[in-house]
């Protein structure tokens, strides 16, 4: 795992320009504090910086391949979990390797096959190759879009990095945020390809984009498609389990320590009862780290979102697997503190206002990353089997917009806190229309499907397309922010296929969410977390946490010209810091750690804002 980025001018000498290069090269470093490197070519230059996991002395980057017809340089970032066997295929057609690494495999594959490598690899990635023979720059991003990857085409080239910092690291990207960039900022869309700043794009996943003196070009190499499902009851939930079991074992390979995050719910639960198992038949105990905040478990309520703590079901789970469990628990002053939210800010480059959620998983990625490199995730699995609470609410999952905005969790604003000028010219309902009408259109339809089933493929497609690339996204960063590569088992292609052509009823057929999952994996859980209702990642109900949120706000009003109130209704926040934290909304709460948050992203970024 590593952070990648770029400079393609065909009309500078970029060998004079190493500065610039090692600047945007540096602004990665905590995605990859092992090693660092660069490539510099008339037209081209690559930076990489490296977190060492397979082949710790033999995967240095850019690496390269001279060939009769000019260099094939590259820099990649992520995993293909199934280099061994692309390694033997390769060396079957005449292939050497000087080293170890999946890196040199990617590489060579590139050297047989050339962009159509993407569809030979099972993993989490995003490279760039710069092809000499060409004269092109060829940037490929994985199927789901585990890995980041942004570019800025320019005048006479582009620039790419694996995060936004790396690009507006170099002068000619200009650091703008415009309604557009604003408009999806406050709508929670996801929208393709979208980045905050403007001019500066996604590389989208499962894509191919190729720059040349020509200028860009895209192409799609892998989409959900609609297949019909023949298999049975039985043999479908056989097929998840073989899976699963397949996924988890190939994504265990390392040369670093390795863990699992464990909630208690079935999704990390199943991870870690599967991790647990090859590992014993290693001789290794697994494991396992959780999040938890002071006195959670205690003084717990049930709300709309989350019926239970984790913490009983945890201890479960690590008394079933035998794991080495370790809980980070954490109290509003850690949730709260200023500079935990502008690393936070800092990793993930945009001012997305969740608070405890995002601090608290930043934290325990720090304390994980103490004992080992690489840690496996339960993220995605409720986008692909269906486990969100508005899959099975019927006026969410009808509603004529996203679902996830249709539930009323009281978590998205909206934008109500932006002042009402802002509001009108933003016109977030419009943009959010404008958005699910678009997202419905790529959805395939098989012909004789009934109307629930042609819903929930819709339902299924926009989680898998849109919420769950803002989901991977925050998750990558946090991560990589403290050198922590995380592995997202449940968006390996093949299953994410597999099961979203699954029709709904076979889904649901327990009558529960998550049905084939349930039972996929049952044999490694205990029956109490077999019986849970789904709960999302924890947030802390400590009213401490509302308070210290309030007494942080007060300091910002008292800057008559601070920036955040471009953005911000100052009298809104004036009514939130008088309202009594022990029952405030969880709106208000969340307005303010977005706030917090754009205060905090205006200081660090200094945006020019064009509204």
């Amino acid at each position: 795992m590593c952070g990648i980025t770029g400079w393609v001018s065909f009309e500078t000498d970029l060998t004079q320009r190493r500065e610039v290069l090692d600047a945007m090269t540096e602004t990665m470093a905590c995605r990859g504090p092992d090693d660092s490197g660069t490539w510099l070519a008339p037209h081209a230059a690559l930076g990489h910086r490296r977190l060492a996991i397979i082949d710790l002395p033999g995967g240095r980057q850019p690496m390269s391949v001279a060939t009769p017809a000019g260099e094939v340089a590259m820099v990649y970032s992520g995993e293909a979990y199934n280099f061994a066997e692309l390694r033997r295929e390769l060396e079957s057609k005449g292939h050497t390797f000087r080293t170890d690494s999946d890196t040199e495999v990617v590489l060579h594959g590139y050297l047989e096959w050339g962009e159509p490598v993407a569809e030979h690899l099972n993993g989490m990635y995003a490279f760039a190759i710069w092809d000499a023979r060409d004269d092109e720059l060829v940037m490929i991003r994985d199927r789901m879009g585990i890995k980041p990857f942004y570019y800025y085409p320019t005048r006479d080239g582009v620039l790419f990095g694996s995060e936004p910092k790396a690009i507006l690291a170099n002068p000619v990207a200009k650091r703008i945020v415009d309604a557009d960039g604003l408009r999806e900022l406050f709508s929670f869309t996801k929208q393709p390809g979208w980045s905050l700043w403007h001019g500066m794009s996604e590389v989208e996943p499962g894509t191919i984009v190729r720059v040349g003196r020509d200028g860009l070009r895209t192409r799609t190499y892998w989409k959900l498609e609609a297949r019909e499902h023949t298999d049975d009851r039985d043999t479908t939930v056989a097929r998840v389990r073989e899976l699963m079991t397949d996924i988890v074992h190939r994504q265990l390979v390392a040369d670093v320590p390795r863990c699992v995050l464990l909630s208690g719910g079935l999704d990390s639960s199943a991870i870690t009862g599967l991790a647990a198992a090859r590992l014993r038949e290693e001789g290794e105990q697994l494991r396992t780290f959780s999040v938890d905040f002071v006195g959670q478990e205690e003084n717990f309520k049930p709300d709309e979102m989350r019926d239970t703590p984790d913490a009983p079901f945890i201890r479960d789970v690590a008394k079933l697997v035998g794991s080495a469990h370790q809980d980070v628990v954490l109290d509003p002053a850690a949730l709260t503190d200023p500079a935990v939210r502008r690393a936070v800010l800092a990793a993930r480059d945009i001012p997305v206002g969740l608070g405890d959620m995002d601090t608290s998983l930043y934290l325990l990625f720090k304390a994980i990353r103490a004992e080992s490199t690489v840690a496996l995730s339960g993220e995605s699995a409720d986008e692909v089997f269906g486990g969100y609470r508005w899959f099975h609410d019927g006026t969410a999952r009808t509603a004529d917009t996203f679902p996830w905005l249709a539930f009323r969790t009281g978590a998205h604003d909206r934008g109500g806190l932006l002042p009402r000028d802002v509001q009108s010219r933003l016109d977030l309902e419009g943009y959010i229309a404008d958005q699910y009408r678009t997202a419905l259109a790529q959805v395939e339809h098989l012909d004789g499907a009934s109307a629930l089933e042609r819903r929930m493929r819709e339902v299924c497609h926009l989680h898998l397309t849109r919420m769950v690339r803002a989901l991977l996204d925050r998750k990558d960063r946090a991560s990589m922010a403290v050198g922590l590569e995380v592995r997202v088992p449940f968006c390996d292609h093949r299953l994410v296929e597999y099961v979203y052509n699954t029709p709904w009823s076979l889904k649901t057929f327990d009558g529960r969410e998550k049905s084939l999952l349930r039972h996929a994996t049952r044999h490694v859980l205990p029956q109490s977390v077999v019986d849970r209702v789904k709960s999302p990642y924890p947030s802390t109900q400590d009213p401490g946490y509302a308070a210290a949120l309030q007494q942080q706000a007060k300091e910002v009003l008292a800057s008559p010209d601070d920036p955040v109130f471009a953005l911000v209704d100052r009298a809104w926040v004036t009514g939130a810091v008088g309202q009594d934290p022990a029952t405030m909304p969880s709106r208000t709460r969340h307005g303010l750690d977005r706030l917090l948050d754009l205060h905090h992203w205006l200081d660090l970024r200094r945006p020019e804002l064009r509204i």
